[in-house]
């Protein structure tokens, strides 16, 4: 395939590295960043020139002939959108990372129709994933559903160990603040994780579950007089006085955090417990689902849809070793 990549931070970069190693093609690259346009994009990779010289130009970039566009810019639909739409009018694909539209029919149900409404107009498929939410505590729980005869709850616990992370992750969680900043910047939207409501929301949407209310706490992990991290917790409840949510998602992310794991629960028939022991590291994880996603996106009928409306999604080799491994038995 030919990407234009859009967004060369920490996720966009190790995005790139993997559908190179895919044998897709990186036709355009788009950063607004000055130290990095005007750079070869194999520089930036820590590799051989590869003849792309990353630009602040969107607008120039999706002009060249392509087949999808990588979207790494922004967790928010409404500071995104005009990008978005800008690609879906080129008639490009587009595989993003911004969180708010893993699922963005819960938030933002208007701008979520519009961008859908362009999408089958023009033809072309738009996917917001990553690992969370994308599938740690979204896909994966609805897949474990799979062969339950019924289900009346479903919780999933994440713990991840910042320590063993990215500086701005550790930013975005509060990190070092003292409480009082960190809740001013909860209340101005500036920390926490984004997405968390969305994936209840997803689940939901997927089991035909109609939801009262989704209800979202966040709150400071302290040590001393600064702050650690946070845990973050999203309920979904399907009528109002239900004294249980019918989802429930559980968060930690902080410095040092203990027994990092990602765990699902389905209380049904029969009941189901997953627990993935150490977690699943959320960068490279990103990375090779937005990666592996890439042909299953492309062969999605048109429109803006969730990760949980596309097929399984796996692993994808290289071109050329699929080629080399192809066999008439079962995928």
């Amino acid at each position: 395939m030919r990407i234009i990549h859009q967004g060369l931070g920490n996720i966009g970069l190790g995005i790139a590295r993997l559908v190179l190693e895919r044998g897709h093609t990186i036709v355009a690259a788009v950063d607004l960043d000055p130290a990095k346009a005007g750079q070869d994009l194999g520089a930036l990779l820590e590799a051989a020139p590869l003849g792309v010289e990353v630009t602040a130009d969107a607008a120039g970039a999706l002009r060249q002939p392509a087949d999808i566009l990588i979207h790494c810019t922004g967790s928010r639909v409404r500071a995104v959108l005009p990008q978005l739409e800008a690609a879906v009018e080129a008639q490009l694909d587009v595989v993003s990372t911004c969180e708010e539209l893993a699922y963005p029919w819960y938030h933002h149900p208007e701008e979520a129709r519009r961008l859908d409404d362009l999408a089958r107009r023009r033809g072309v498929t738009v996917v917001g994933l990553g690992v969370n939410p994308g599938f740690v505590m979204d896909a994966l729980p609805i897949m474990l559903t799979a062969p339950c005869r019924d289900v009346t709850r479903i919780t999933a616990e994440r713990v991840v160990d910042v320590s063993q992370r990215r500086a701005a992750l550790q930013r975005k969680v509060g990190v070092g603040m003292t409480p009082e900043a960190f809740r001013a910047g909860v209340r101005e939207g500036r920390l926490g994780h984004v997405g968390l409501v969305e994936s209840v929301a997803m689940i939901a949407g997927a089991l035909g579950w109609e939801l009262s209310r989704i209800t979202e706490e966040i709150d400071p992990l302290v040590d001393g007089a600064a702050v650690q991290g946070l845990h973050q917790v999203a309920r979904g409840y399907r009528a109002d006085g239900d004294p249980e949510a019918a989802v429930m998602l559980d968060l930690v992310m902080a410095m040092g955090a203990r027994d990092p794991h990602d765990a699902v629960a389905i209380q049904g028939t029969p009941p189901l417990r997953l627990v993935i022991a150490g977690g699943i590291h959320g960068d490279i994880a990103t990375w090779a689902i937005a990666a592996n996603a890439l042909p299953f996106i492309v062969a999605a009928p048109p429109g803006l849809l969730s990760v949980s409306r596309l097929p399984l999604l796996h692993l994808t080799r290289p071109l050329a070793q699929r080629h080399r491994a192809a066999s008439p038995g079962p995928a």
